[in-house]
């Protein structure tokens, strides 16, 4: 039987309730997010030991905050951690993005930006100021060296990408691609080359890769008196950069890029002209496609993909609106092997309110965490198993299976609201007052 250890982590004494928290697990940096849509930001904490909170937070952001989220800025043998805060500015008709990077003291400081394309300013005394309506809602999911932003009311997905530059005390913000959507996303992933938008019924696949780097071609296209044809644009005067439209089953991609993907710079100065993409499973385009669920619950009823998070560098964990669970597996971004892109269904009992997932690609045998947001959290495991060999159109195509099984019940005394893995064997669970750190030893 395996044997947990527990340990309670006070939080500061406060009139604002505690809703939610986030943990950047590689400096161990905490961030909580409040009642009032404020945030407090601590430094890298010392996790499991800990007893209880500093009383302040090292920086106090006040409301109104959006979304928030940590993203990881790895150049080299550099890596730092950056928090990401959206909020609305001039009564909503702007986005304000502040962000604070961790310096090599421990300590958050806030970030000097460069941006340099249109409708992106920095004022120093505010952060970086997006041209863009806030509307209703805004979500940011940060990854390494890559965010995505998404805008309810604009019906929009933004993918940014940032690079440390001098002395790491400052960073370059690009925008690498504009994803317009005719449908609601309830969701985002962005890991392992991947983009991935939680939908009704499914999620929608992008090649991360593919989506940086627009991939581009080159046109000549002019008319009779020897211009430019009006179907080939440039992102603004002076700019070598291309603004390449490509229409898609739901979505169609404005690629603006000089990307960044991997710590790596790939430049782009080329012309591209408007098409249309059906956007499909074995799109060549941007590799978008939609992986329907696998459940008899689908028929005759919406259901939403609510959250998605990595569990390898292939395989997701995606949590749908009626609480069940599903594992997405994907081919590699590059299009190599001959593995088939599977969405499965895991039949359970418990209807799932919370998932929290900590990425591992070491291991054949992974774990991830899920909770009925009322007192108790499970932690799973899913190991691959052997699978079946069929043939689709003449090709031999290897189907994975999965097995997932429970290796382990927590029955919490507080109320779980949040969950966040601190390692594959170590989870923080927030409840009403308090975090609790569970581990196995």
């Amino acid at each position: 039987m395996v044997v947990f250890q527990s340990s309670k982590v006070s939080l500061p004494s406060s009139s604002l309730q505690t809703t939610s928290f986030l943990l950047e697990p590689n400096s161990l940096s905490l961030a909580l997010m409040h009642s009032d849509f404020s945030l407090s930001l601590y430094p890298p904490l010392s996790f499991p030991s800990l007893s209880s909170l500093p009383p302040k937070p090292q920086i106090s952001i006040p409301p109104p905050t959006s979304s928030s989220s940590f993203v990881l800025l790895r150049q080299d043998s550099d890596s730092r951690a950056l928090f990401l805060v959206a909020s609305p500015h001039k009564g909503g008709s702007q986005i304000l993005l502040r962000m604070y990077i961790l310096q090599n003291n421990n300590t958050f400081t806030r970030a000097q930006v460069v941006c340099s394309q249109r409708g992106l300013g920095f004022d120093s005394k505010l952060g970086v100021l997006v041209d863009v309506n806030h509307g209703v809602s805004i979500k940011i999911i940060g990854s390494v060296n890559f965010f995505v932003m998404y805008s309810v009311s604009s019906r929009k997905v933004w993918v940014f990408a940032l690079k440390l530059i001098g002395n790491g005390d400052a960073v370059k913000l690009m925008r690498c691609a504009i994803i317009e959507c005719s449908r609601p996303v309830w969701s985002i992933s962005v890991s392992f080359g991947f983009l991935i938008l939680g939908e009704d019924n499914g999620v929608r696949v992008f090649n991360l890769r593919q989506l940086v780097k627009g991939n581009a071609k080159k046109v000549k296209s002019s008319n009779s008196n020897g211009n430019l044809d009006r179907n080939v644009k440039l992102e603004s005067k002076g700019s070598k950069l291309p603004n390449g439209v490509i229409g898609a089953e739901h979505h169609s991609i404005t690629t603006s890029c000089n990307g960044l993907l991997d710590g790596k710079i790939e430049k782009l100065s080329l012309l591209v002209k408007q098409k249309s993409l059906r956007c499909r499973e074995d799109s060549s385009e941007v590799g978008a496609f939609f992986m329907s669920f696998k459940s008899k619950h689908v028929h005759g009823s919406t259901i939403k993909a609510v959250s998605i998070q990595a569990l390898s560098s292939n395989k997701f964990v995606i949590l749908d609106s009626i609480g069940d669970i599903h594992i997405l597996c994907l081919s590699t971004p590059s299009g190599g092997g001959n593995l088939r892109n599977q969405m499965m269904h895991f039949p359970h009992s418990m209807k799932v309110q919370k998932l929290a997932v900590l990425p591992d690609i070491s291991s054949r045998i992974q774990s991830f965490w899920v909770s009925d947001g009322i007192h108790s959290v499970h932690m799973m495991s899913a190991s691959e198993t052997e699978g079946a060999v069929s043939k689709i159109d003449g090709d031999e195509v290897e189907e994975k299976l999965m097995q997932i099984s429970v290796i382990q019940a927590i029955f919490s005394s507080e109320r779980v609201r949040d969950l966040v893995p601190l390692a594959g064997n170590a989870i923080l669970v927030l409840g009403t007052g308090n975090i609790f750190t569970y581990g196995i030893p």
